[in-house]
């Protein structure tokens, strides 16, 4: 199970618990599992990063560490962290305040029991009448020998170290694709190849929103519509797409918006139709065009939303309501047409400007003006 990113798991292991090191990494579960979800740490700022999960365990183990329980012994009598708390603290953190509550409910917890099918312990518990959250602290104690490890502490200075390596990744990037607009015209096929690239289903969800918005936005401005109040009056103007802020802003399901027509997009890479439908509901059924990081066809991403929507609603006629609101579906293949589209018509240098700029505004970078 090890990778890059196991040295440093294992220094801060051997810093805190010395000799019993080793054994505390074989033994913990839990310890294995972020193992596993921070390969990505050293694959730079194209890999997947797993924040989610990780996060979950995070405000968890934190909200464990602050109450007192590392000294105190009786954890079964408390309460429960609430929700809104745990999810509140869950988007302070770098990276974390687009995340959803699946990793909370349940996709953790589903998640860590593929890896250990035979484990006897989940790692979230929850009482859903009052909607509170325990970490199981059977995964925080870890027996060698005679002798108890708790291992809350290092489970935090863990993921805290993941996040710095993260956040060095994005500033490395932007660092690549500032480099890459002083080649200019003289590296074209490198620029292309580098942008073409960023264009995957492995590819990080920030880089992947910033790169859609980019490509889509010199796709669509300079086309043209012609509107008005009056036949007498019409004005010509240019379609022009917007981002509603950062890829991690809290914008209620709207992630890019077009003038004049005012057409809604949202980019997703999860099929789950229930994502769908609650961005339909959050804008009451507004029609929404769905930019998705996958290359399956479009035929295929919409057959398999109405058919998982269908065996969850017996009501046809309400899968249908909702897929009417689908106004297009925006996959890879289609992204990388629009791409080589906008560099036929000489636009390869302003796409890349724009992948520099929101970088730049996503990862809070700042110029060195020394």
């Amino acid at each position: 199970m090890e990778n890059i990113f196991t040295v440093n798991i294992k220094s801060i292991l051997q810093s805190q618990f010395g000799k019993n090191a080793n054994d505390i990494f074989e033994k913990s579960q839990l310890i294995q599992y972020i193992n596993e979800k921070t390969r990505s740490a050293n694959k730079g700022a194209k890999a997947r990063s797993s924040f989610a999960n990780l996060y979950a365990i995070y405000v968890l183990v934190e909200d464990y560490i602050n109450k007192g329980f590392l000294k105190k012994s009786d954890y079964s009598k408390y309460e429960g962290a609430s929700f809104v708390k745990l999810f509140e603290r869950q988007r302070q953190l770098p990276f974390g305040n687009k995340l959803q509550n699946h990793a909370l409910n349940n996709r953790m917890n589903s998640e860590f029991q593929k890896y250990f099918p035979s484990s006897e312990f989940i790692p979230i518990l929850r009482n859903h009448e009052t909607n509170h959250y325990w970490v199981n602290e059977n995964l925080l104690i870890v027996k060698i020998g005679s002798r108890k490890f708790n291992i809350a502490q290092v489970v935090i200075e863990i993921i805290d170290e993941y996040i710095r390596t993260k956040q060095d990744a994005f500033l490395r990037f932007i660092k690549s694709t500032e480099l890459l607009q002083k080649l200019g015209t003289t590296e074209y096929e490198k620029v292309e190849e580098f942008i073409e690239g960023l264009l995957a289903p492995n590819v990080d969800a920030r880089l992947f929103e910033i790169v859609s918005y980019s490509i889509l936005k010199f796709h669509y401005h300079n086309k043209t519509i012609i509107w008005g109040f009056e036949m007498k009056n019409l004005t010509t103007e240019n379609l022009t797409l917007y981002k509603t802020g950062r890829t991690n802003a809290n914008d209620g399901g709207i992630d890019f918006v077009m003038k004049p027509l005012g057409r809604f997009f949202q980019v997703t890479e999860t099929l789950d139709f229930k994502k769908y439908f609650l961005d339909i509901d959050k804008i009451q059924k507004y029609p929404i065009s769905f930019v998705i990081k996958s290359n399956d066809t479009t035929k295929d991403l919409l057959d398999s939303i109405r058919n998982n929507a269908q065996k969850a609603y017996s009501i046809k006629a309400i899968v249908e309501k909702y897929m009417e609101c689908i106004e297009e579906i925006i996959n890879i293949p289609t992204l990388t047409k629009r791409f080589k589209e906008a560099v036929r018509l000489g636009y390869l240098k302003n796409i890349l400007d724009e992948i520099v700029l929101q970088s730049k505004v996503e990862f809070n970078y700042e110029e060195d003006t020394a």
